[in-house]
């Protein structure tokens, strides 16, 4: 993609156990345009998180990024020192933590948070934290007289928003999402959604969204990009993956959540559960759960190949309809 931000390339995350490495996330690559909002769904343990935490590389011990490149602004953030990434973290890019609650220091107030995180990155003058930090707070519907509440005074959705306050603080070019919106309830969740977008078409960043909501997700993303057992399997602009998935695992998926709009249908899981990444099937890992498997799907694994405008997916069957 030329007008990339954001170029994920051959990405590869290994958890390293007694028994040997464990490989989470295989071959990933992506990209995010200036100005996009990009959905990452799948199931739980499909790698989401972590392929946000490792571009930004602040994964977790036991787990090391094994192989790839993350190209930001044209700079690869896997080949930068920690002087150099330090420079533009939450400057360049920043990340909405999946529990505020967790993410948020529970000793300190909203307004210290916020004017540590400016005074950590940017030279600010003192004088103008105060203000900076009122207007942030303004910025995502809190009133600026919560500045001095503490993370446990603040309701879940409040708390969720000072999240999004600090990430915005820098006003970066991109804002990693993890499960923003994850224990609220649907009024909340939804206040905070419309919120993203107002922001998102106000400053202009781009936008990486990591849920396991794919109703939600269609209705914010630009794009989406299917992930299942560290893999991807199927990428695709919102609209085109709703009215016509093409890997039988997105299919799985669209069955499994109710429809915002549109004629009621029962709902149905996918049977099964996804494969350990310790020993991972052979061929498709989605062949075992798969209701439209051919023989060559378990010995063969699929390819992530262009089936369409702007959109690929990882699939014998599809590239075969697509051929026919």
């Amino acid at each position: 993609m030329s007008d990339a931000l954001l170029s994920i390339r051959e990405l590869c995350v290994d958890y390293i156990t007694g028994d040997g490495p464990v490989r989470a996330v295989d071959r990933v690559s992506f990209d995010v345009a200036r100005g996009e909002v990009l959905g990452i769904a799948g199931e739980s343990g499909s790698g989401k998180s972590t392929i946000a935490q490792a571009a930004l590389r602040i994964l977790p011990a036991p787990a090391v990024i094994t192989g790839g490149q993350a190209i930001f602004e044209g700079k690869d953030l896997f080949a930068m020192s920690e002087a150099e990434l330090r420079a533009v973290r939450w400057r360049r890019v920043s990340m909405v933590f999946q529990s505020a609650m967790d993410a948020l220091n529970p000793v300190l107030t909203t307004r210290e948070q916020i004017e540590d995180t400016l005074a950590a990155h940017r030279s600010v003058p003192v004088a103008r934290k105060p203000g900076r930090a009122a207007e942030l707070l303004t910025l995502v519907g809190i009133s600026a007289d919560r500045l001095d509440s503490y993370p446990h005074q603040l309701s879940g959705g409040m708390r969720q928003r000072v999240g999004i306050a600090i990430a915005l603080a820098l006003e970066p070019a991109l804002i990693v999402m993890d499960e923003p919106t994850t224990a609220l309830d649907v009024i909340v969740e939804g206040e905070i959604l419309r919120k993203i977008l107002e922001l998102r078409r106000q400053f202009g960043f781009s936008v990486v969204f990591i849920t396991h909501d794919l109703t939600r997700m269609m209705q914010i993303c630009d794009r989406v990009a299917i992930f299942y057992a560290g893999r991807m399997v199927e990428i695709a602009p919102s609209a085109e993956l709703r009215a016509r998935p093409l890997h039988p695992y997105t299919q799985g998926l669209l069955r499994a959540f109710p429809s915002v709009h549109g004629t009621e249908e029962e709902l149905k899981s996918i049977p099964g559960a996804p494969p350990s990444l310790r020993s991972p099937p052979p061929g498709c890992r989605f062949h075992p759960r798969c209701d439209q498997v051919i023989e060559r799907c378990k010995t063969e694994e699929p390819r992530l190949v262009t089936l369409g405008d702007r959109r690929a997916a990882a699939c014998h069957v599809a590239e075969a309809k697509a051929k026919a």
